[in-house]
């Protein structure tokens, strides 16, 4: 059967409508589609919807077997929307036996599930509804917004230049601490700021971090345990930053390369036991709210463990044929290089079998 898929990522639906996702069957998207229409008469959404029923008539019409969803994310769109939008839409393919799907949209916005919803059954056909009095401006707006959000377009252009950024700021950071005046505190601010952001926004960082902040509160009047490891792991990240302030002032060295060693020395471990106690965390956290113990848990356990070991082993290579100390087993130090590179290709082969597996049990499990 095919199924004609209407997505509306930012939840306008539920927002303005107070209708719920996913919503099936020719009927019940009518109703949803004339609500939102009521409820706000210039929202796109609500032509996009009537436009995924009329593409449904024509396709029964056709002689075909078809059916139309609705989809709703979240207001937060990124990845609490997209989490949505999957879920409900693995709720839909338990109930109906799906064999191609139409998508019809109303902008690049919401086409940006694309690849969610590919990855689990083929799409036939993608028609985008324009609304004609706002369709250039629209068009180009989302345009713009989507080639922002393309990854490989920022690992190619943000990325080189937040590395920049943080290089100035790291090295002018220096110059400070050496006996800069105080006007050049201000450049080391902002560049390291400015880099910093650029990171976060690269990888999505910056989403997940204003995830976390939002659940925060809810977590904390629920007694979640996941808050209470957090403020564990946070302590261990300061207190790792402590330490590599006290190696700092304790050193008698006063170069350069000899103060970064002794502060990463000092403070990684922490950092390491941090991200370990966080990951563990939220792992019993989902355990305690799902019931089920998350797979991924151990790949990051294997991922953060493989960057420790191979962080020291690099940190004192590198101090030592830089000359900042005086020796270091070159062997051990290749040993734990190499061992920490096969932790991680031993974290990509975990993933790669979890995900196989659990492949294999949404087929056994889905209606023939």
């Amino acid at each position: 059967m095919h199924l004609v898929v209407c997505v509306d990522r930012d939840d306008d639906l539920g927002r303005k409508a107070k209708v719920k996702g996913p919503v099936l069957g020719r009927e019940a998207v009518l109703d949803a589609a004339t609500r939102l229409g009521v409820a706000d008469p210039e929202d796109s959404d609500a032509n996009a919807m009537l436009a995924a029923v009329g593409l449904m008539d024509e396709l029964r019409a056709a002689g075909d077997e078809a059916d139309v969803v609705i989809l709703t994310g979240d207001a937060r769109v990124g990845i609490p929307s997209d989490r949505e939008i999957a879920r409900q839409f693995d709720e839909v393919l338990k109930k109906v036996a799906v064999s191609s799907l139409y998508m019809v949209s109303d902008g690049a916005e919401d086409e940006h599930v694309i690849p969610l919803l590919s990855s689990r059954k083929p799409i036939a056909s993608v028609k985008r509804i324009y609304i004609r009095q706002t369709a250039t401006l629209q068009g180009t707006y989302y345009s713009v917004i989507r080639a922002l959000k393309d990854r490989k377009l920022r690992f190619k252009t943000i990325l080189p230049l937040a590395a920049f950024l943080l290089f100035l700021g790291f090295v002018e950071s220096l110059s400070v601490f050496y006996g800069l005046n105080i006007w050049s505190y201000g450049a080391v601010f902002l560049l390291l700021f400015i880099g910093a952001y650029l990171v976060l926004w690269t990888f999505d960082i910056d989403e997940w971090i204003l995830e976390k902040v939002e659940s925060f509160g809810s977590d904390l009047r629920s007694g979640s345990i996941a808050v209470f490891i957090g403020v564990i792991a946070l302590s261990f990240f300061v207190l790792g930053w402590i330490q590599g302030d006290t190696s700092l002032a304790s050193t008698q060295d006063n170069s350069v390369g000899y103060h970064i060693f002794a502060f990463f020395e000092s403070a990684l471990i922490w950092w390491v036991m941090a991200a370990a106690i966080w990951e563990g965390g939220s792992a019993v956290h989902q355990a305690m709210t799902d019931g089920t113990f998350p797979s991924s848990f151990w790949i990051v356990v294997v991922s953060i463990t493989a960057f420790g070991v191979e962080s020291y082993a690099l940190l004192f290579l590198a101090a030592a044929t830089t000359g900042v100390i005086p020796s270091a087993n070159l062997v051990l130090n290749i040993i734990g290089i190499a061992l920490g590179i096969a932790m991680g290709a031993f974290a990509g082969v975990l993933r790669q079998y979890l995900q196989l597996r659990s492949k294999k049990a949404v087929e056994a499990a889905a209606p023939s």
